[in-house]
C-alpha cells in the first residue's frame, strides 16, 4: 500500500483541525473537516484532485469550509445519517448560537453516507469508519491503517464535551473503551483540536476514561 501523507491545518476561531490526506504521489486527495476560513488550505489543493470531503460530524467549525472546497473541487461530502440535516440546518450544526463566533452557516446536503463498519476506498487507501456518538449523535471515527481520525471524540488527555445538543456522556464513554480502546497501542489518533496522541498512551493517562481509573 501506498504511503499515507497527513497534513494538518488549524482553521476558523476555534482552531479546528482540517486534514489532507494524499497519496504517495500528492496528486491525490481526501479532506477531513474543512473548518472556517479555509483560504490556505484552498491554496494547496490546487493542483490536488480531491476524491472526497469526510465529516467527522457536523458541527460548524468542522464544516464551515464545506462550501467552498465542495465547490472548488467538485467533490462529494461524507456525513452519518443522523447529522445529515445539520448541514442545512444552522440550529442543529451550533452555528446559530454561537453569534459572536459566526454568521449562521448552511450548506448543501451531503452526497453519501457514513455507516458504522463500512469502508471507503479513497487515494488507494481503505479508510474503517466507527460510529463514536456521545460528543455528538453522528460522530464518526476514521481509520486509515494505524492512523485515526477521530473528531472531537478522544483528544490527548482529555475527551469531546457532552453538553451540546445531543451530546450524550455514557455514549462517549462507550464510544472510547468499546471501541477506540479496542484498537492497537501503536494507533495514532488525530483529533478534531490540539495535538495528536496515541491509543496506547489515552488508555495509560487520560484522567477521564484511561484504564487505570
Amino acid at each position: 500500500m501506498t504511503k499515507l501523507n497527513i497534513q494538518t491545518f488549524s482553521l476558523g476561531p476555534l482552531q479546528t483541525n482540517c486534514y489532507l490526506l494524499t497519496d504517495e504521489s500528492g496528486e491525490r486527495g481526501v479532506i477531513i473537516d474543512p473548518g472556517m476560513g479555509p483560504k490556505r488550505l484552498l491554496e494547496r489543493i490546487a493542483s490536488i484532485q480531491i476524491e472526497a470531503i469526510l465529516l467527522t460530524h457536523a458541527h460548524f467549525d468542522h464544516m464551515g469550509g464545506v462550501d467552498e472546497v465542495r465547490k472548488a473541487k467538485g467533490c462529494p461530502v461524507y456525513i452519518h445519517d443522523l447529522e445529515a440535516d445539520w448541514l442545512t440546518n444552522a440550529q442543529l450544526n451550533g452555528s446559530y448560537r454561537w453569534k459572536d463566533v459566526t454568521p449562521p452557516l448552511t450548506t448543501d446536503p451531503a452526497e453519501y453516507a457514513l455507516d458504522e463498519g463500512q469502508t471507503l476506498d479513497l487515494i488507494g487507501h481503505k479508510f474503517s469508519v466507527m460510529h463514536t456518538p456521545g460528543h455528538s449523535p453522528g460522530s464518526v471515527s476514521l481509520l486509515c491503517g494505524s492512523d485515526l481520525f477521530g473528531g472531537d471524540v478522544l483528544f490527548r488527555a482529555s475527551i469531546g464535551r457532552t453538553d451540546l445538543p445531543g451530546g450524550r456522556e455514557r455514549d462517549l464513554y462507550d464510544s472510547i473503551r468499546l471501541k477506540l480502546f479496542k484498537l492497537p497501542d501503536d494507533v495514532t489518533v488525530y483529533p478534531g483540536h490540539g495535538p495528536k496522541t496515541t491509543i496506547g498512551f489515552e488508555k495509560a493517562n487520560n484522567p477521564f476514561v484511561g484504564l487505570h481509573r
